[in-house]
């Protein structure tokens, strides 16, 4: 049998510096510690952080638009009547939705953002947040009349979860085993002195940060998740022996190539582990600020968010950056029950206000991690399966296509709306179907922008967004140069 291996000098440092999480503790802080001394003196440190809103958040009540015509047709549509109606207070009205004016005028139109945003409004006023309109899964660019006739390509599946989720997170439908932001990881990866922590899910396993070479690496809110019994979790049977034995028992491997597999995995998760918990700022006083409680609008109580917690902790991992000789991190964090097909209407204005909540916390806490401001190397983006449906279903919305989406960070050029936002209503020109919007953006366009501001050469483009030379325009506008 003959194997064929098509191992570039990428690949091959990039698997390289990945056996420093898969050996032993000692040469990984080594290398480390390289690191950290290259990272001060070039000072380029940059990271992505993809917030996915999990179940596919109502575009429409997120962004709006309030110009006379268009929210004529807003509360038309949208007030079906008493507690099952899912529009929102208009401008002018007690608890109102938040007016935002944009930096480039879209002639005839103004907009607002949902009432528990405020503390999103403040980041796009501050110029610290953008909004992309009408972003959505493309293979090429699509008229109304080629999707309704069906002569052009389309994603497979629109408005199943799954497929969308998929199609979004790695430009493929379900079942596919690569994402882009693992493949960004792949090319920029590299530059780490240790390419264990390129890419870090502070959530569930994500398609977004799986790469060819790059394996994500999952966190929780203490940080690594340690193996049990071992490096101080615990002692098996309350000794140091106990764990002696078991860290000799667990790192042995015969000859079958599943055993190897396992305890190379088992070595690199304990070596990982050691090297992180060294590394990251410790949560709370001395370290990265806990979160405040959040306030539910609909209740009044106090909790704790657990999207901000996430985000303390990829905090804390930036803060680690020089201890773990970083140069480029892409972290994953998630909001879930977007999927509002029944009472949307007190669901999303949680869901909303937990995701200002969040942004709020970790735009501040930026700006004063270590005694410093990188905020202008951090940028955090919304994503989701989809946007929903213009119209209600009387108590909720369904599965839509298009939406709009926030950036936020030192880098972005905000207080501004990037593309063209579209008319509300139905039967317009973006309509497919419910009011349901055909992007005008696609995925490819939205994270190829932000590739750019990442390092990413225009010719390496493609090898990210397989699509992206369908589409004339690579480049919209809402990053600062590199």
């Amino acid at each position: 049998m003959t194997i064929t291996s098509h191992f570039s000098r990428r690949r091959f440092l990039g698997s390289m510096l990945g056996l420093a999480g898969s050996t032993a503790a000692p040469f990984a802080l080594n290398l480390a510690a390289m690191g950290q001394a290259a990272a001060q003196s070039a000072d380029d440190y940059k990271a992505l952080v993809c917030l996915f809103m999990a179940g596919g958040n109502d575009t429409f009540n997120t962004v709006l638009a309030t110009d006379t015509p268009s929210w004529s047709e807003y509360l038309r549509l949208r007030n079906t009547g008493g507690n099952d109606s899912i529009h929102l207070p208009g401008v002018g009205e007690t608890g109102g939705v938040l007016p935002i004016v944009p930096a480039t005028a879209q002639a005839g139109r103004s907009f607002a953002l949902h009432p528990s945003l405020a503390p999103v409004k403040d980041l796009f006023d501050g110029g610290r947040a953008a909004i992309v309109a009408n972003v959505g899964t493309l293979i090429q660019p699509v008229t109304l009349a080629q999707y309704k006739a069906g002569n052009v390509a389309l994603p497979p599946k629109l408005f199943s979860h799954n497929d969308q989720q998929s199609t979004w997170q790695s430009g493929l439908p379900e079942g596919a085993s690569v994402g882009w932001g693992g493949r960004l990881g792949d090319l920029l990866g590299t530059g780490n002195a240790n390419a264990t922590f390129t890419a870090i899910s502070a959530a569930s396993n994500a398609l977004f940060l799986s790469g060819r070479q790059v394996r994500q690496f999952q966190v929780g809110q203490a940080g690594a998740v340690p193996i049990r019994n071992i490096g101080g979790s615990g002692y098996l049977f309350g000794t140091t022996q106990g764990e002696t034995a078991l860290r000799d028992i667990i790192s042995t491997a015969g000859d079958d190539m599943m055993e190897q597999e396992h305890v190379a995995t088992v070595q690199r998760a304990i070596s990982s582990q050691s090297v992180l918990s060294g590394a990251m700022l410790a949560a709370g006083a001395g370290g990265v600020p806990n979160p405040p409680p959040y306030v539910n609008p609909n209740t009044g109580a106090s909790s704790v968010n657990q999207l901000a917690v996430q985000l303390q902790t990829v905090a804390r991992i930036i803060g680690g950056r020089g201890a773990l000789g970083a140069k480029r991190q892409v972290f994953y964090v998630t909001l879930g029950s977007f999927d509002t097909h029944d009472r949307q209407k007190e669901l999303h204005g949680d869901l909303m206000a937990r995701l200002a909540h969040a942004l709020a916390y970790f735009d501040a806490t930026l700006a004063t991690l270590q005694g410093a401001d990188v905020r202008p190397q951090v940028t955090t983006f919304t994503a989701s399966d989809f946007g929903r449906t213009f119209s209600s279903n009387g108590d909720g919305t369904d599965h839509g296509w298009g939406a709009h989406h926030f950036v936020v960070g030192g880098a972005v050029k905000g207080r501004d709306i990037y593309g063209a936002f579209p008319v509300t209503g139905l039967g317009h020109a973006l309509d497919v179907g419910s009011g349901a919007l055909l992007p005008t953006t696609s995925v490819d366009q939205y994270g190829a922008t932000l590739a750019k501001w990442f390092g990413v050469a225009d010719s390496q483009l493609a090898d990210v967004f397989p699509n992206i030379g369908n589409f004339s325009q690579r480049d919209l506008g809402f990053m600062t140069a590199t």
